[in-house]
């Protein structure tokens, strides 16, 4: 210990309330006083819906995908598809978390929500190889799917195209120029990538469990979009305490050029779903995904401070209580009723 540092608690108190997300003085993750409590709370939240995919029973999944009555090829097509483009998008996303936002993050309550997400997106990851596995799947078709349909490649190419930004060693935050590149980039990951690309094949797999399909398959994607809303939420949050503690970075045009790419990330994602079910399956069709894509990216423009574009009523109201929860409500306690660690989740009224 310096004995020649004098100790300075006002000092202290001001380090501490000058705390901003990016471009604060924080060397090391020292919580409190808790500054950005939406992370902080995020980070519990996250502690408490702790799950493993190995603790899912894939028995009857198994049985009905061997069956040759149980499954059409379209339903089939679904499954895989869904899983080559996770696949890859939650590897992007954990790639860009860790190795390009995590360290030029410089609040202690968001590197600590930061840290459980990235082991997120592993789980998430460990979750697609044990589906795979358990359905026997070809593990090549899968998981280079995303080199082979232009429809996958495209999105994930979307929102990737900022990450050399950040990854190169010469980036700092702390320039008018580079604060507005990082923010794309959290806009890119947080708003677009896991609030609007993964949407289509949510509602898909979904879909499985609302007709008594693939039961641990739906399962994990249950979680899975559980954990996903969570990012997406604080994600928002740590754009828009961006936007309030630096609203010169909020140009008009920097506004004009965010808004148009949801836009673009909406047809990208209309694309997708018209390759993901181009016969449609049971009730959901790529008809009825464009104007559900347009409902949530008009969620997602007015989450971060923008107009909405589209104007479309939801034609999907059963996502919007199992998937696109507000941020006002608690997940548990507006859908779950049970959860505990290695149990099963339980719906009302799914």
């Amino acid at each position: 210990m310096n004995e020649s540092v004098a100790y300075s608690e006002e000092a202290y108190s001001q380090q501490v309330n000058a705390r901003r997300v990016i471009n604060g003085k924080d060397d090391v993750v020292q919580l409190y006083p808790i500054i950005h409590k939406f992370a902080w709370e995020a980070y519990q939240a996250a502690n408490a819906n702790h799950w493993l995919p190995t603790e899912i029973s894939m028995q009857k999944d198994i049985e009905q995908w061997r069956s040759t009555e149980v499954l059409t090829e379209d339903e089939r097509h679904v499954v895989k598809m869904a899983l080559g483009f996770f696949t890859t998008a939650d590897s992007i996303v954990a790639n860009n978390l860790v190795l390009a936002v995590y360290k030029h993050i410089s609040s202690p309550e968001c590197r600590m929500y930061l840290l459980r997400q990235a082991y997120e997106e592993a789980i998430h990851t460990h979750s697609y190889q044990y589906i795979v596995e358990s359905l026997a799947l070809n593990e090549a078709e899968i998981f280079t799917m995303y080199q082979r349909l232009e429809s996958i490649y495209n999105k994930d190419n979307f929102v990737a195209e900022l990450v050399p930004d950040i990854l190169d060693g010469n980036f700092k935050t702390g320039t008018f120029a580079s604060d507005q590149t990082f923010l794309e980039n959290l806009i890119d990951f947080y708003v677009i990538m896991e609030g609007i690309f993964f949407y289509s094949s949510f509602a898909a797999m979904l879909s499985f469990r609302r007709r008594n399909l693939l039961p641990g398959t739906a399962e994990q994607f249950q979680y899975i979009m559980r954990d996903e809303s969570m990012h997406m939420n604080f994600g928002i949050d740590m754009i828009n305490k961006i936007k309030e503690d630096q609203p010169e970075l909020w140009t008009e045009t920097f506004q004009k050029r965010i808004s148009n790419k949801l836009c673009q990330a909406a047809e990208l994602e209309e694309s997708y779903a018209h390759e993901l079910m181009p016969r449609g399956i049971l009730g959901l069709n790529a008809e009825s995904f464009e104007d559900y894509t347009r409902y949530v990216a008009d969620r997602r423009l007015i989450s971060i401070g923008l107009d909405a574009r589209f104007k479309v009523k939801n034609p999907f109201p059963w996502m919007s209580e199992q998937v696109d929860l507000t941020k006002s409500k608690n997940f548990f306690e507006t859908r779950v009723t049970e959860y505990q660690t290695g149990g099963a989740l339980e719906w009302d009224d799914f």
